[in-house]
């Protein structure tokens, strides 16, 4: 496998992007917290992927190698028209998405809203779409401070296996990601809210689910730190034909603690949504 990285503009915007592979295209989005980027969240996984179908993984805008620009009214709308726009860029008018934790999210949120606008031919969420629990590990997502002290804390909120917080290099590689240049502030700025605002709720599971009419699998880490377990199943009952699993050993992102395991249930899955 050849992995390719590659820089475009998307309306104005640079947009950075891996690809591998050839066949039907598969879009993986990352999750949203701080220091994270397409490759951080899914290297362990493309190269499996890519032996069977041409892999894009973009950096969403504020993160990584993406423009770094914030819309204070409705960042993640702004997120998912960004994607939208990439595929249809890339001339991609059907695809196979997978996302992780933010990436999940913006998945549901778009295919449950009036008017889809991401050109989705089969979703998998992954770890994100449940109600996230208030606890300290929350709380170190949202309140990180830009310190290294700041980022072992979100490594421990991420992940179930305590090598990965205890592993400095793995923790200044996400460091060093979350202060590059616009990435701590364009992540910050979006938590900005006038005085006297009330801040705004966190991600609901509610949604309209009704409205979903292609293939969904939705992956829950069996140690998730950040949402209850059964909140995958709960989900995807709600969703006609969708499939749930749980991913033994993992906390929030098993495409990165359990990639092999992860990747079987995505694999198969896609067999069964493709031709």
């Amino acid at each position: 496998m050849s992995l390719q990285r590659r820089t475009i503009s998307v309306d104005g915007l640079t947009t950075h992007y891996l690809e591998a592979g050839s066949g039907e295209p598969v879009v993986l989005l990352h999750g949203g917290e701080f220091g994270v980027d397409a490759e951080t969240a899914w290297e362990r996984v493309i190269p499996a992927l890519a032996e069977r179908y041409r892999v894009l993984a973009p950096d969403m805008l504020g993160f990584g190698g993406s423009a770094k620009v914030v819309d204070f009214t409705d960042g993640r709308g702004m997120r998912i028209r960004h994607i939208a726009r990439f595929c249809a860029v890339l001339g991609i008018s059907s695809a196979h998405f997978v996302g992780n934790s933010m990436g999940a999210v913006n998945l549901l949120v778009d295919l449950t809203s009036e008017a889809p606008v991401l050109p989705v031919r089969s979703a998998v969420a992954i770890c994100g779409g449940g109600e996230i629990r208030k606890n300290r590990h929350t709380t170190a997502l949202y309140s990180y401070d830009a310190t290294p002290d700041g980022m072992r804390a979100i490594v421990e909120a991420l992940f179930l296996d305590p090598a990965y917080p205890a592993d400095e290099a793995y923790v200044r590689r996400r460091y060093a990601s979350s202060i590059a240049p616009g990435a701590w502030e364009s992540l910050a700025a979006a938590r900005f809210r006038r005085p006297g605002l009330e801040p705004p709720p966190t991600p609901s599971s509610t949604r309209a689910y009704r409205r979903i009419a292609v293939p969904v699998l939705v992956v829950e880490g069996a140690g998730d730190k950040l949402l209850p377990a059964g909140w995958a199943a709960e989900i995807a009952g709600q969703i006609v034909g969708a499939r749930s699993a749980v991913v033994p050993g993992a906390g929030h992102c098993p495409q990165i603690e359990q990639p092999e395991a992860l990747t079987a249930l995505v694999l198969d899955f896609l067999a069964g949504a493709s031709g």
